[in-house]
């Protein structure tokens, strides 16, 4: 018997003599075919491997067959259904890390060319045929302030070349060690202000929730002027409109972007700018990136055809008709509880503990891993998954607890969270009422019926009158509109959820932690 495996989109040769070199796999290179012609002859594979080229939408999935796996030969998967593909049982992986180094590569590129202006100079030189020397005044690297935000992979090995510089660099990461940047010679911070002082900034996180529109025009009004600042991470980290007018207007000299909101950016305003240098999202755009990724792509699609293992998967490779219909919903809502916990507990994690009640036990290590993924994604984005979760979160350190009770003490099932970082615990409770309707029952004791859904303040007070007029009149002094508000007591203090229809800006967080029943303020979002 061979496993079948079929190259959809164009790899490096040194991917497809990897899997030409296996006894047990049959390899079909389809790269060259139109895409209608594709969908046609898939189905009888066990493997694909795709690039940016195949959508594995909702007519590929049609299509599938008895495929098992897809391998996203890259980091990114914006063009593959993830949830389509855990419901036909399809295991989703991709290649995270085979880029990296190019990626640091083109941010050392962007950075250099942001302090010396090589485009320019080679421009006026070989277009313009001038010999003008005067015009090419650049600055040093050595002894500027260089501000990391995010500390992974690519971050820290930005670290180190900028450290060659000569270089002083400041890293902020909340999700990390501090002894992770320190060990390298580099300072910590968990004050983004301080980021926002240095001379270049560079940024390298994952794009999500939390770090969509990082730096808006409130940011970019306390940088130094004259910054600059390099994205060759993801697009809409920088809010490009905010970022336009900091180019246009001088307070940032120069920008270096390899990435954009959408893409391709050919009519991106940026562009037009003279102080901006683009490139075409470019970051893994090496030879031996793309040969790594090929070879990595393969070995991955010959250990899910072989069933071995499935490296980097991004799914749960199980059928919904295979799980009872009561296990799904708890385990979306442990997901949910996670990426609460983690965002009302903000903090390098030090344990996290999970407690079941009830016939939801049987499944308490799924219930696990689900929790580990939402407490994990604010800080990894799309490099945890189901996988492997457990095994991140032990290279980190992290404590993890199982509790199960086949008795339920309130409800037919129950799950919590509990987690902990170096600064205090949070613990979140929940239940599925009717098969789906999902909902927190309690938040550190105090007991609520809430939906996880949308943005929401957590507000610990002590129990005194006058706290909820205050709440509300601060909320609408900003235009915050309250969508609902739950509030729960205990011992002499209170707890109010209160779920609003947009963002909460920072100062009406400040006013809110300054009214002196005020015990905590938690903007949280689902």
């Amino acid at each position: 018997m061979k496993y079948k495996i079929i190259v959809c989109d164009h790899i490096h040769q040194s991917g497809l003599d990897l899997l030409l070199a296996q006894n047990d796999v049959e390899m079909e290179n389809l790269a060259f075919i139109p895409k209608d012609e594709l969908l046609g002859k898939i189905a009888n594979a066990d493997v694909v491997i795709t690039r940016s080229s195949t959508d594995v939408d909702e007519k590929f999935l049609e299509s599938s067959g008895q495929i098992r796996a897809v391998v996203r030969a890259g980091v990114g998967v914006d063009n593959v259904d993830i949830d389509g593909c855990s419901r036909k049982g399809i295991v989703v992986m991709n290649v995270p890390t085979a880029n990296t180094i190019a990626a640091v590569e083109l941010t050392m590129a962007h950075l250099i060319n942001a302090v010396r202006n090589f485009p320019g100079a080679n421009t006026q030189l070989k277009n313009e045929r001038k010999w003008k020397r005067e015009d090419w005044y650049g600055i040093e690297l050595k002894g500027k302030k260089l501000g990391i935000i995010g500390f992974g992979n690519i971050g820290s090995r930005v670290s180190i070349r900028a450290k060659a510089f000569e270089m002083e660099v400041l890293a902020y990461d909340p999700y990390i060690l501090p002894s992770k940047a320190t060990d390298l010679g580099v300072n910590y911070t968990t004050n983004f202000d301080e980021i926002l002082s240095c001379d270049i900034i560079t940024i390298h996180t994952p794009k999500n929730a939390e770090t969509k529109n990082m730096i808006t025009s409130k940011q970019i009004e306390k940088m130094k002027d004259g910054v600059i600042l390099i994205n060759c991470a993801r697009g809409g980290l920088y809010n490009e409109k905010d970022l336009y007018a900091g180019l246009e207007s001088g307070k940032i000299k120069w920008a270096g972007i390899d990435v954009f909101d959408k893409e391709p950016a050919i009519d991106n305003a940026l562009l037009n700018l003279p102080n901006v240098y683009v490139t075409p999202h470019i970051g893994a755009n090496t030879l031996e990136s793309q040969e790594q990724i090929a070879i990595q792509a393969a070995q991955a699609a010959i250990e899910a055809a072989r069933g071995s293992s499935y490296p980097n998967a991004l799914n749960l490779p199980v059928k919904e008709n295979e799980l009872p219909k009561m296990v799904k919903p708890y385990l979306e809502l442990m997901q949910k509880l996670g990426f609460l916990a983690v965002q009302a507990n903000k903090g390098v994690i030090t344990s996290i503990a999970i407690e079941t009640q009830g016939e939801i036990s049987e499944y308490a290590d799924s219930l696990q891993t689900f929790g580990l993924v939402g407490a994990l994604n604010a800080s990894l984005g799309d490099k945890i998954n189901y996988v492997n979760a457990p095994f991140v979160a032990k290279e980190r350190g992290i404590e993890l607890k199982t509790i199960c009770k086949k008795q339920s003490e309130t409800y037919k099932n129950h799950i919590s969270i509990t987690l902990s970082t170096q600064n205090e615990s949070i613990s979140l409770s929940g239940a599925v009422f009717e098969d789906r309707h999902l909902r927190i029952t309690s938040i550190n004791q105090f007991q609520f019926d809430i939906e996880p859904k949308g943005k929401m303040i957590f507000f610990k007070n002590t129990d005194v009158p006058g706290v909820v007029g205050l709440v509300g009149s601060i909320l609408g002094n900003y235009k915050v509109n309250i969508a609902d508000f739950r509030l729960a007591r205990q011992n002499k203090e209170a707890m109010a959820v209160i779920l609003v229809d947009s963002d909460v800006p920072n100062e009406a967080i400040n006013e809110l932690e300054a009214i002196p029943a005020c015990l905590g303020v938690k903007i949280v979002n689902v």
